[in-house]
């Protein structure tokens, strides 16, 4: 009887497998999104250079991200650990640039069109510490491989959503945008969810977290975007 490369891996080994494989995707889906812009001509690199900042930034996440997975997929946990020590450090400078660029963009007027300016400030500055939130707490657990591996992807899927963003028809879906993001973000956790249930039997209580984290900050988004404090900075900061 035939077998398949996944059956015929360890338990551990095809974990890692699984977990570098989504890693991968996320990077494809997230290339994929900003090259779809440029290719379109909406987007260029005569940006602010405050802009690249933010995209070198952000690109160099996925790419530690991915490594880290990669290292783990090959059993080199000592200079992943190595590397985690410098990935920690790298999310406060994520949150930093985040928050700044995203508020500079109001400054300048480089909001989106489709986007309500509230909602498109609130909706990037919860991103951000969303991610942060989840990954740092991964980093807290990583003495608990299961659930620092689950709570990193939770972390990366939040933090690529910008990616395939770009290939969605955001100008037609009015005030449905943040639901649709959800919507993608949904899907890549309900892969890792299948392949628990298959493998494990049952979903990790790490999703339940990760997700519920997710979707009480999209939840959360525009009744904070439309709280007075919140759009008189907006006033202020467009002003």
């Amino acid at each position: 009887m035939a077998t398949t490369a996944d059956t015929q891996m360890h338990p551990v080994v095809r974990e890692r497998f699984f977990f570098f494989v989504m890693a991968l995707v996320i990077a494809a889906v997230t290339v994929s999104g900003f090259s779809f812009q440029l290719v379109m001509g909406r987007s260029t690199f005569a940006s602010p250079w405050w802009v690249h900042v933010h995209g070198l930034t952000f690109m160099g996440w996925l790419g530690i991200y991915l490594t880290q997975n990669y290292l783990v997929w090959r059993g080199d946990t000592s200079l992943h650990r190595k590397l985690g020590l410098f990935a920690a450090g790298y999310v406060v400078w994520m949150v930093a640039v985040g928050l700044s660029v995203n508020t500079l963009c109001a400054i300048n007027h480089r909001i989106p069109f489709f986007f309500e300016p509230n909602v498109f400030l609130v909706m990037d500055w919860t991103f951000v510490l969303t991610f942060a939130g989840l990954t740092l707490s991964a980093v807290r657990l990583r003495g608990k491989s299961d659930w620092h591996r689950r709570l990193m992807l939770c972390g990366a899927i939040t933090v690529m959503i910008p990616g395939p963003a770009r290939l969605l028809p955001l100008p037609f879906m009015g005030t449905w945008i943040l639901w649709a993001l959800w919507c993608v973000m949904a899907v890549f956790v309900t892969a890792a969810v299948i392949y628990d249930v298959r493998t494990r039997g049952k979903i990790h209580p790490a999703y339940f977290w990760g997700f519920g984290v997710m979707t009480l900050a999209i939840a959360l988004i525009r009744p904070i975007a439309f709280s007075p404090p919140l759009l008189h900075l907006t006033h202020y900061l467009m002003g």
